[in-house]
């Protein structure tokens, strides 16, 4: 094997050993409070509870509730992993303020894997918060597809990686100033959320709102959502919604690698 190869994989074995270093720093500290995984279920629990029976009810009496869900849950689950995977900005800045961040930098750790690690504890409690919300809905009519729900948990799982890695990186840009972090989250959080048809169908919406919709990369995750937790595997919704997520991720890691670096 040649001296390139080698090299190579050692290269790769680092970044992987990186990650699951910085990974396992990050989970032990949700472990060790497990209460705030269990508070934040609160919102989309209240989401279910409250937004679902008013969609049931305006759909008319003709569509049976499991079908209602079936549409609403996979967009309340995508909007868990967007919330979290948005706030993973927030809580470095607190390890900014703190200097725990720059004890890290310290280290010999490969910068790009503490991002890549930052973003995977992000959205490793989602998924339990997703399936949580899932096992909920099925005594009011949801059926859960195992393999599809597996699927649909890898899709969100590449797509919050790259939003993770878009709000670390927001985040070192705006240190010392976190309104412009909170200001410019918010801003683009909320208009994604609407425009994705997340909460509500906007076939019946403005033109100019089905436009913009086309162009919200997180339209076409929802609908993949959509199939995959309705039970299909392929389908054109869920080709585009993988091409959306690696794209997505992949342009937003670069930022995120870029502003890492540069930072440390």
């Amino acid at each position: 094997m040649s001296t390139v190869a080698v090299e190579q994989r050692s290269g790769l074995s680092k970044f992987f050993s990186d990650v699951g270093a910085v990974f396992t720093r990050e989970i032990l500290v949700v472990l060790r409070d497990p209460f705030t995984v269990i508070f934040q279920l609160l919102q989309p629990l209240i989401f279910l509870g409250l937004f679902a029976p008013l969609l049931i009810g305006s759909v008319g009496d003709g569509v049976p509730v499991g079908d209602t869900l079936q549409w609403f849950v996979p967009g309340v689950i995508v909007m868990i992993s967007l919330f979290g995977t948005s706030m993973s900005g927030s809580n470095l800045l607190f390890e900014l303020i703190t200097g725990s961040y720059e004890r890290v930098l310290a280290t010999p750790l490969n910068r790009s894997a503490i991002l890549m690690g930052r973003s995977l504890k992000e959205f490793a409690p989602l998924v339990i918060q997703g399936l949580v919300i899932a096992l909920i809905a099925i005594p009011f009519g949801f059926t859960l597809y195992p393999l599809q729900t597996v699927l649909g948990v890898a899709l969100l799982g590449v797509f919050g990686i790259g939003v993770g890695a878009l709000s670390i990186a927001l985040a070192l840009a705006s240190k010392d100033r976190e309104w412009v972090f909170w200001t410019v989250q918010q801003s683009l959080l909320f208009p994604l959320l609407i425009l994705s048809g997340m909460m509500l169908p906007l076939d019946s919406g403005p033109g100019w709102m089905q436009v913009a919709a086309k162009f919200n990369p997180l339209t076409y995750i929802v609908n993949a959502e959509r199939d995959l937790l309705g039970g299909s595997l392929f389908t054109s919704n869920v080709v585009w919604g993988w091409f959306a997520a690696f794209v997505t991720c992949a342009l937003e890691l670069d930022v995120g690698i870029h502003r890492t670096r540069k930072t440390a």
